[in-house]
């Protein structure tokens, strides 16, 4: 008597039951084509990356040739009618060297050296994107597997755009959102990622302090299913997570996370080493690449090797160095070519690109400290450009920022997260006093400064530096000035000079501030 209702049941479930196995079955199928798809696309870009390999080598190993090559790119894409020279001599004796700083910017409303399009960016971007992607592969294995990856930022670290296969790689999130928020959203929901992408590291510092203001908020959106699934339990670990502080944070979120990949440029050095020591600490950092407006000034090929080592490339842009005399701003007589560089010693970036003739002083310092073939192997040191200087004591920016770290070391209980520096003439605050520096910091764990702690700073100016020493003995230079800002400032100054037509930030994050309105960003700010 059984039999009948239960064939009965079973009849009237077969449509749900086929329907269920039809849906199962085409998952099955998507799910397949995807991984095909993803291991077509890593096979397209080993192939790739094998050939990049060999160009590089080849150019590496005949620098002089790769160099005279590159010359010839940039001419042929130059703008100009007298574009007839034959070789690099011939280029460097008619056409003279070219500063670019944001004074000349705004004195003649020109750039001498405009940004390089995506058309233009030459064969170091791509080298540094195919290349970069296969060796972060091989150093930290699966972070480029499905689902391994999620950029935090609008801005990609990796120079070069990749259609294809770059998109077919599968990284989390939203693809073509313009919202961060979204992105953010996206990686909180996905607890097994192995590597964060961020534009630069000054920009994931703010993803991070953000992170921290809105949690509750995002929490809240993750639990709700804003968007997609709604997800109660990452919710709770969300917030389990944010209720233990900063330090370690990543790890916290994402068990698996391996690495952090953001673009080296000027003025990173600093969101590297609080993101190191609070929010990604345990995690290893890698930039596939040194950037600056002209373009992709060096290569990192080794993910695992010390953060901040790069080889100067022989191909497009064309690159000179300009050396450096220790202890003097003089300019030496002429530039040198890549294979002439010394080990030990200091050179400005002399940068020629594929939309101009114009040779270029990028005010990128950099020091050699080895040899790749025949290429240098680089450290950047310093910019010109971000010195200051208010009775001529050029005081340089590797030299301000060490002293600033020592006299954050005695502020019990900071870290130093963000600093900007503005001369008190742009303020006008040299009113019944001398001239002196306006300091802004932006710091975790302490907040208010006492004069002791003030007075720290310049203290260890002097120590760095004789002339200031003097300069301050005889009352020339007032002591500095230093100002706690509040949560948020640095981001408003960053979204201040985003809007800045001739801003160098992204990539470059500027140290000392020049116009009026971007230093009164954090003057407004000031909390101590």
């Amino acid at each position: 008597m059984l039999l009948w209702p239960l064939l009965l049941l079973l009849l009237l479930l077969l449509p749900t039951l086929a329907l269920l196995m039809q849906q199962r079955s085409q998952d099955a199928r998507l799910s397949w084509l995807a991984g095909l798809q993803h291991r077509v696309a890593w096979g397209a870009l080993v192939w790739a990356a094998t050939w990049q390999r060999w160009r590089l080598e080849q150019s590496t190993l005949h620098v002089h040739e790769s160099q005279q090559q590159a010359l010839r790119w940039c001419l042929q894409g130059a703008q100009r009618p007298h574009c007839s020279f034959t070789d690099i001599s011939t280029f460097r004796n008619h056409l003279p060297l070219t500063k670019a700083s944001q004074t000349q910017e705004e004195e003649s409303g020109e750039q001498p050296l405009p940004p390089t399009s995506n058309q233009d960016l030459g064969e170091a971007s791509l080298q540094a994107t195919v290349l970069g992607l296969v060796a972060l592969n091989k150093a930290y294995p699966e972070v480029l597997a499905q689902g391994g990856t999620a950029r935090l930022t609008l801005t990609s670290p990796w120079p070069q755009p990749l259609p294809w296969p770059g998109n077919t790689l599968d990284r989390v999130g939203t693809r073509g959102t313009k919202d961060p928020r979204a992105l953010l959203l996206d990686a909180l929901r996905s607890p097994g990622l192995r590597a964060l992408e961020a534009g630069t590291a000054v920009e994931l510092l703010d993803v991070f302090l953000g992170l921290e203001a809105d949690g509750e908020e995002l929490a809240g959106a993750i639990a709700a299913g804003n968007p997609g699934a709604p997800l109660p339990e990452r919710a709770a670990e969300l917030r389990e997570a944010l209720e233990q502080g900063p330090r370690g944070l990543a790890l916290r979120l994402w068990p698996k996370l391996q690495v952090v990949v953001t673009l080296d440029a000027g003025g990173q050095a600093e969101a590297v080493a609080a993101l190191g020591a609070l929010w990604c600490q345990g995690l290893a950092f890698f930039s596939p690449a040194y950037a600056a407006s002209g373009g992709v000034l060096g290569l990192n090929l080794q993910p695992e090797q010390p953060y901040g080592l790069y080889l100067l490339p022989p191909g497009a842009p064309f690159i000179e160095l300009l050396p450096v005399k220790e202890g003097t701003q003089e300019e030496a007589a002429s530039t040198l070519l890549l294979t002439e560089a010394q080990q030990g010693k200091e050179y400005e970036l002399v940068l020629t690109d594929h939309t101009s003739l114009t040779r270029c002083r990028l005010g990128d310092v950099v020091r050699v400290v080895g040899v790749y073939n025949q290429c240098p192997v680089v450290r950047f040191i310093y910019r010109l450009g971000q010195t200051l200087s208010v009775r001529g004591e050029d005081i340089g920016e590797d030299l301000f920022s060490e002293a600033l770290g020592r006299a954050v070391g005695q502020w019990p209980g900071a870290k130093l997260l963000d600093h900007g520096c503005v001369e008190s003439s742009i303020l006008d605050s040299s009113a019944g006093s001398a001239p002196h520096y306006e300091v802004f910091v932006a710091l975790r764990g302490l907040r208010n400064l006492s004069e002791e702690n003030r007075d720290k700073l310049d203290h260890c100016l002097q120590e760095a530096s004789p002339r200031y020493k003097s300069l301050r003995f005889w009352g020339s230079v007032s002591p500095a000035r230093v100002h706690l800002v509040g949560q948020g400032a640095f981001r408003a100054l960053r979204a201040a000079l985003a809007a800045c037509p001739s801003s160098p930030f992204p990539p470059a994050m500027p140290r000392v501030l020049r116009h009026r309105h971007l230093a009164q960003c954090l003057q407004e700010r000031v909390v101590s």
